[in-house]
């Protein structure tokens, strides 16, 4: 929402198609309020919910399925905002919406990135 010109048009696409549902993931809220405080990005953290309500967007919240499937994920990717997200995306049998390559390289249906 940020930056929506990081998105690929298609992604773009899908995410404001009506028929698609958006979900996003309390993960990604969560690193949305650290990288905010750390000053790596500008938001409107206070206005999230209400912007995430009026677009349509259901939040997800973590689940200890989502926690066990993360922890025991391979390492391909680092990143554990990145492996919850996987994890999430799994369990729920979700589309990942990335240009993140690393994710790709795991069993998850993914929306921009390709597996290396």
């Amino acid at each position: 929402m940020a930056t929506p010109a990081r998105l690929e048009p298609h992604q773009q696409r899908a995410l404001a198609t009506p028929d698609n549902k958006v979900v996003v993931s309390s993960v990604t809220v969560w690193e949305i309020a650290i990288k905010r405080t750390a000053g790596r990005l500008t938001f409107p953290i206070d206005q999230l919910d209400d912007v995430m309500r009026r677009m349509g967007f259901d939040i997800l919240p973590i689940l200890p399925a989502h926690a066990i499937l993360a922890g025991s994920l391979p390492l391909h990717h680092r990143d554990p905002f990145d492996r919850m997200l996987i994890a999430q995306a799994v369990v729920e049998n979700l589309t990942l919406v990335t240009s993140d390559h690393a994710i790709a390289s795991y069993d998850v249906r993914t929306l921009g990135a390709v597996r290396p």
